[in-house]
């Protein structure tokens, strides 16, 4: 099950996005141009691949979680492609924390 909140991942790009709500990801994904690659990332670190059947969204688990360095280092990419920030600065507690993070950036 999905531990909101969440960050998208898209392929081959820095950026990430905060996602609240499975509402909220439904609505970034119909209005995003997004691949096989992308995943949804949730706040205990468990990636999903995101299929799309019909008009219905579905998430797969992968089967490794993301450690809370690997998130923390997504986090520092995306924050290094703004150059608003120090990444040393970048530290977290936990994946929820990371996640918490970016919040204020949408």
């Amino acid at each position: 099950m999905i531990q909101w909140p969440c960050i998208l991942k898209l392929d081959g790009d820095s950026e990430l996005l905060f996602i609240d709500s499975k509402l909220t990801l439904e609505q970034e994904l119909e209005g995003l141009i997004w691949g096989d690659s992308d995943c949804l990332i949730d706040s205990k670190g468990q990636s999903y691949a995101i299929k799309q059947k019909g008009d219905t969204y579905l998430f797969e688990p992968n089967k490794a979680s993301l450690s809370l360095q690997s998130v923390t280092q997504l986090i520092q990419e995306h924050e290094f492609s703004k150059a608003e920030m120090c990444l040393t600065k970048i530290q977290f507690l936990s994946v929820e924390e990371a996640i918490q993070s970016l919040e204020f950036e949408r």
